[in-house]
């Protein structure tokens, strides 16, 4: 038999809704690209990291977008070269696949991706890397999409992409149930120490 737990709003919280929903607001607002890997515990980057070993990507990033809505920027990389672009390279949300994926909010998976004359080159240059396939899916909290999640299987420029597998539909349903449950746990860490229940 089941038995649903039925859990109802508690009616002396209605009044302090509206406050919560600002003061959420202003949180919102306040989180960045520089500051958001302080939001990320241990199991927030495994959650992360095991999305992405289960899509078969080299590594995985999250994006988001600046508060004047011009750039995406790296806030979060799984792969080794994370120090030499996390914080400095931004991706204008005027080009590139991964801004087109943010303003459409619609997930995106192409194999043989540098073919597509959509696709960015410039970090591939910066890093000396072809990216050969790639997954992006929106990334939402707190009520909005403020970014994008993605991932890669990357390639030496020139080489024989023989090796790699590229990525199927279920490697996006992976990406796509990584970004949802970081949503939930980043909205949790938010609600969690703005109502100042903390277990920290």
């Amino acid at each position: 038999m089941n038995v649903r737990c039925n859990i109802l709003p508690e009616p002396r919280f209605a009044e302090l809704g509206a406050t919560l929903q600002e003061r959420l607001a202003q949180v919102a607002a306040a989180i960045t690209a520089e500051n958001f890997p302080s939001l990320l515990d241990p199991l927030m980057r495994t959650v992360l990291q095991e999305g992405f070993d289960c899509a078969t990507a080299h590594e995985g990033t999250v994006w988001l977008a600046d508060a004047a809505g011009e750039f995406l920027s790296p806030a979060f990389n799984s792969g080794p070269n994370a120090g030499r672009w996390v914080g400095k390279f931004k991706q204008p949300l005027s080009s590139g696949i991964i801004s087109m994926v943010f303003a459409s909010e619609q997930p995106f998976i192409e194999n043989e991706v540098f073919k597509n004359a959509l696709q960015s080159k410039v970090l591939d240059h910066n890093l000396g890397v072809q990216t050969h396939a790639l997954i992006a899916v929106p990334f939402y909290f707190l009520k909005a999409c403020r970014g994008v999640i993605s991932c890669v299987q990357l390639n030496h420029p020139g080489a024989a992409p023989d090796s790699l597998s590229g990525f199927r539909p279920e490697h996006l349903l992976c990406v796509e149930q990584t970004a949802a449950l970081l949503s939930r746990l980043v909205e949790y860490r938010l609600l969690s120490n703005t109502v100042g229940w903390t277990t920290e």
